[in-house]
């Protein structure tokens, strides 16, 4: 449990050849969550010192190199950083992707996942990382949620990905979690199961109701355009989603599905559902990051610990320019620390009893 001094929250800066580095220094000067929590980089100094002092747009900020385990509290004006015991800064060229950079992404945020797991910090917030230069270095994973998963000895069927996107103003959202992960289309329909969606209904909905604190609503896309069309345009709705829909309502989830997805995102964006089930990639993001991409939080649902992620990637046309846009780490960092202080992560098994407490 967190000591009295707050939660420790582990940021990565993910590929540094990115924007990662600018976001997470950008972000570290401006939120105000140095206060209830104590942050701390886990990467490279020399290569965040880097940084600092070549690209444009950032504050100066001074740097501290500490121990994992100094707990002292953090502070706007001084970055404190953990370094990871394999580095890897030769070869990294800045706007382009290396097997220097993936290895050093990996590296730090490999070093802050054991420390997570070890119990030395409480939550995992990460800068994007880019796969082609993660595939350069010899992880062959598509991701964050794929690694992190491996790691901690999940399968990729026992983790999801939940993109949140906090109210302007006001405490409320809106979540959608995602079936499948990163893949191509047509092996995520083929590999999409009842279980898989009901499993991934079940972590949205015990994840949103600490988020909430409330019983949220939530609603499960159909797969086919008009929701199949009693099956002229395909039996997935009635074969796959509807039982797992029945399943959740069984459950105890406030659920109801499966709709067509070009208006229930509509009906979520207008506050009828806290909360959506998306069966594939683009179906849940392409509709997130337009209702607020700067705003959106990447969290992984089904670990043993708090892991939240900028929901844009390494944005190797800008890097340097000045225009990178700290909200969407500003809002992964604050949602980190408010789910350490809900007491998350729960099982799916707690969270279907929590929501059978429903009914």
């Amino acid at each position: 449990m967190p000591s009295a001094a707050g939660p420790i929250v582990l940021l990565t800066c993910g590929d540094p050849a990115g924007i990662g580095p600018e976001v997470v220094v950008k972000a570290w000067a401006s939120t105000p969550r140095h206060t209830g929590a104590r942050l701390r980089v886990v990467g490279d100094a020399a290569l965040l010192n880097a940084v600092l002092a070549d690209r444009a747009g950032l504050p100066r900020l001074g740097m501290r190199c500490i121990d994992a385990d100094d707990g002292r509290e953090s502070a706007a004006h001084t970055l404190l950083v953990i370094e990871p015991a394999e580095r890897a800064s030769a070869g990294i060229v800045t706007g382009r992707a290396t097997a220097s950079g993936g290895a050093a992404a990996a590296a730090a945020v490999l070093t802050a996942a054991a420390l997570v797991r070890s119990g030395r910090a409480h939550a995992l917030v990460t800068a994007p990382l880019h796969k082609e230069a993660l595939h350069a270095a010899g992880f062959d994973v598509p991701g964050h949620t794929e690694l992190l998963a491996r790691e901690c000895g999940r399968a990729e069927a026992d983790v999801s990905m939940m993109l949140w996107l906090p109210a302007v103003d006001g405490p409320g959202g809106l979540g959608v979690v995602h079936v499948t992960l990163h893949e191509p289309l047509a092996r995520a329909v083929a590999r999409m199961t009842t279980g898989g969606i009901e499993q991934a209904g079940l972590r949205l909905a015990g994840l949103l109701e600490r988020l909430l604190g409330r019983r949220p609503r939530v609603a499960v896309a159909a797969l086919n355009p008009h929701g199949g069309e009693s099956g002229l345009f395909g039996d997935e709705e009635s074969r796959l989603v509807a039982p797992a829909v029945r399943g959740l309502a069984a459950s105890g989830v406030d659920v109801c599905g499966p709709l067509p997805a070009d208006t229930l995102f509509l009906r979520a964006s207008r506050g009828e559902f806290d909360g959506v089930v998306a069966l594939y990639h683009d179906q849940g993001h392409i509709p997130l990051k337009l209702l607020g991409m700067h705003r959106a939080v990447n969290i992984t649902l089904g670990l043993p610990f708090v892991r939240t992620s900028v929901a844009h990637g390494t944005a190797f046309d800008i890097v340097g320019s000045g225009a990178a846009d700290p909200a969407s780490m500003l809002a992964a960092i604050d949602a980190a620390v408010r789910l350490v202080e809900a007491g998350w992560p729960v099982t799916a098994a707690a969270a279907s009893a929590a929501a059978r407490g429903h009914r």
